[in-house]
């Protein structure tokens, strides 16, 4: 079987914001990753850890403040006509995390839908666009009767349909999908991720998901990168990041998930995390998660962790699996009631 080609590759992706002169939040802070043609990877961590600025600055709705973006073999930001640029936007849509505010409130649903349209083929009559917005509302399980409504006749679930719709219109092959069920009812959720599946098979999409509800992550993704405080922590398919995670922040959000067998979950130890996440502006020395992490070193405040392919296809940034740094005197607990 012919080895799927690389859609996207991230190399060494930094987006930092400039508070003041002194300064700097760092919300993307050096991270890479690819992403096959055909696939999904997920992109989970808790809130605040750099999960939409990463898909904002892919997209380029965010300049990067230094990496590559290399989309189909071409870098996003080399040097390119306006007409390149602007295929390059197109082929690259994102699906928003609230329905509620990234609809405008005073177009219709066929203005939202063929702006894109509009935008990106200039030569279409009146008449095609209209079509194309019918055709993509059967698509996404609405009908070409909403076309004349407006956001606020539409209850979330189909504000998110329309939201996708939209993304689909300009025919992209790249789609970040920013926590699109966050803000949705648990009983619409699946709903929603189970269109996302369908039309990634029948238009051969490439997803970027990025959420914090790791259950339906693993439902969806074909790999899952974990990421705290700007930095993947851990990467692998998503079988294995669920059987066996090899970093603490990783059992630590795993753990977290409910389990169907209430005589399982009585019996497993949930691990809850001290403290609080450090702000993106004064990170820690060393490995970034040390503060919070049940099986910290005096090293882990010395030394930052590589991110290091482990095992085959098992990428993680720990110093537990690290013969060399495990060797050092100063590889022990310093958490000794948490360890």
């Amino acid at each position: 079987m012919k080895e799927k080609q690389d859609l996207l590759v991230i190399k060494d992706l930094k987006k930092h914001f400039k508070i003041d002169r002194k300064e700097t939040l760092k919300a993307v802070d050096g991270i890479s990753f690819t992403i096959k043609k055909g696939e999904t990877l997920g992109l989970v961590g808790e809130s605040g850890c750099g999960k939409s600025t990463v898909g904002r600055t892919i997209t380029q709705i965010y300049q990067p403040t230094s990496g590559e973006i290399i989309f189909d073999d071409e870098n996003v930001h080399g040097k390119y006509s306006k007409a390149e640029q602007k295929k390059k936007k197109r082929d690259m849509q994102m699906i928003f995390q609230d329905p509620y505010s990234s609809l405008n409130p005073r177009m219709t649903v066929m203005e939202i839908i063929s702006e894109g349209v509009l935008i990106h083929a200039t030569n279409s009559s009146v008449q095609e666009r209209e079509q194309k917005v019918n055709e993509l509302l059967e698509l996404v399980g609405l009908n070409k009767t909403h076309s004349g409504r407006y956001p606020h006749e539409f209850s979330g679930g189909q504000r998110q349909r329309i939201g996708i719709a939209r993304a689909l219109a300009v025919d992209p092959k790249f789609i970040v999908a920013d926590e699109p069920i966050a803000a949705l009812d648990v009983s619409i959720q699946a709903q929603i991720v189970n269109l996302l599946k369908t039309l990634q098979k029948e238009k051969e999409l490439t997803y970027l998901f990025i959420a914090h509800d790791l259950s339906m992550v693993k439902y969806i993704s074909d790999r899952i990168a974990v990421m705290y405080l700007g930095k993947i922590v851990e990467l692998t398919e998503s079988e294995t990041l669920y059987e066996h995670p090899m970093h603490p922040y990783s059992e630590a959000l795993l753990s977290a998930i409910p389990l169907p067998d209430p005589k399982m979950e009585r019996s497993r130890k949930q691990i809850v995390l001290k403290g609080d996440v450090p702000s993106p502006i004064d990170i820690p020395s060393g490995c970034r998660f040390r503060t919070r992490c049940p099986k910290a070193m005096g090293v882990c405040s010395i030394i930052e962790p590589d991110f290091v392919e482990r095992v085959p296809g098992h990428f993680v940034a720990c110093h537990l699996h690290d013969e060399q740094v495990m060797a050092r005197e100063d590889a022990v607990p310093i958490h000794k009631e948490l360890s």
